[in-house]
């Protein structure tokens, strides 16, 4: 069951990116959780939260979801090297939390005004943390990538199954197909 739930990503005075990331995950899990424990749904539930934080250095960018927002996000970017993180939290069934934090360096080109416009007018960028979405068009803005590609696109699926199998998560359950096998 999908329950998402709107948390206040504001970063605290001084918060280093990888903290605001756990931080959120953090906080995204007990939000869920303190619903479903009103609704009487959690019962041999598991709960699962992310959040991905883009960073020049220490400098946290937004979630584009103003252009002059996108445009400040690229322009940062455009032939630098910058850090993806995402905190992935799981609440077990028994109300236990475990927590990753996956981090990921992506180089990007230095873009031409052409580019810089054309993604811009694409849109794109909306709501995405860093102002790009490397899984579309900014894919091709990536010159080097050190760690989990599926991090930057925003859930860690390697780390995001470690943490499930290790909680026992009948994660492999109906993989095989009833088609004559």
């Amino acid at each position: 069951m999908l329950s998402p739930v709107e948390a206040d990503e504001t970063p605290l005075k001084s918060e280093a990116p990888r903290s605001l990331a756990k931080r959120l995950s953090n906080l995204k899990a007990e939000m869920a959780l303190e619903n479903m424990t009103r609704s009487g749904d959690n019962e041999d539930s598991f709960i699962l939260s992310a959040d991905t934080v883009v960073s020049v250095g220490r400098r946290i960018l937004p979630k584009a979801e103003m252009l002059d927002e996108a445009s400040y996000c690229l322009r940062l970017l455009s032939g630098r090297s910058h850090k993806v993180f995402t905190g992935v939290t799981l609440v077990t069934p028994k109300g236990a939390f475990r927590q990753k934090l996956v981090e990921t360096r992506v180089r990007f080109k230095k873009l031409s005004n052409d580019e810089f416009e054309s993604y811009l007018a694409s849109g794109e960028w909306r709501g995405k943390a860093g102002g790009y979405a490397i899984q579309g068009i900014a894919g091709v803005f990536v010159v080097k990538l050190i760690g989990s590609y599926t991090n930057v696109v925003g859930l860690p699926l390697y780390e995001t199954t470690s943490l499930l199998q290790g909680e026992g998560f009948p994660l492999h359950f109906n993989w095989v197909t009833q088609n004559g096998a």
